[in-house]
């Protein structure tokens, strides 16, 4: 059975496979080598696979910028770890995040060629650009995985989501980068597709600085 979401006017392409194998699911990663698009998404037998659109990497890149720039301004350590595929086979889950960024466990993961998530500890911080409605959940897929926190931007709102006991709540300021809310990176998010980019990212490490204070 095949749910496809193929609009002309849909922004982010998505085909969800259900009743798939671990196995195949794995093939599918080879295929990508070095790649990770299309990205795959894998719960429990149900496969996503997403193709992103052009808005939606332009968000992507400037969330990206938008993380590392606060986290140098904080002078706070990290490591930007993309869209590194994460699973695992004894939970049959697996991901391939917009973005995601070790903070807090920087030093546990520095060098290392591959991530374990049975040994090594998930990323501080996944972000997820929902420019249409996703086909798929994956709070479920990260809570499994214990992802402390995720950044969602949908309908040109970022939304901080926080893990507690399983389930992800709504925060008003990021755990990952202290002192940054949603309300702010809202609006940094959604000024860097209308303003020149030299001029956005002179605004945000302007703002990015004040956090200091």
């Amino acid at each position: 059975m095949i749910a496809a979401k193929t609009q002309s006017e849909a922004l982010t392409q998505s085909v969800v496979l259900y009743n798939k194998s671990w196995a195949f699911y794995q093939q599918l990663l080879a295929g990508q080598e070095d790649t990770s698009s299309p990205r795959l998404t894998f719960n429990q037998g149900t496969l996503e696979i997403k193709v992103a659109s052009t808005q939606h990497e332009q968000i992507n890149r400037s969330s990206d910028r938008l993380v590392e720039t606060i986290a140098e301004e904080l002078g706070l350590d990290y490591i930007n770890t993309g869209s590194t595929t994460f699973d695992r086979e004894d939970l049959q889950r697996g991901f391939q995040p917009d973005s995601s960024f070790y903070i807090q466990h920087a030093d546990q993961i520095r060098g290392k060629l591959r991530i374990n998530l049975t040994v090594d500890p998930p990323p501080d911080l996944v972000l997820e650009i929902d420019i249409t409605h996703p086909s798929l959940n994956k709070l479920p897929i990260f809570a499994a995985m214990s992802i402390p926190e995720i950044w969602r931007f949908n309908d040109n709102v970022l939304t901080i989501l926080k893990l507690v006991d399983g389930e992800y709540i709504e925060q008003h300021e990021s755990d990952a980068l202290p002192g940054a809310t949603s309300q702010q990176l809202t609006e940094l998010l959604n000024n860097s597709v209308q303003m020149k980019r030299a001029d956005w990212l002179v605004a945000v490490r302007d703002w990015a600085r004040s956090l200091q204070v």
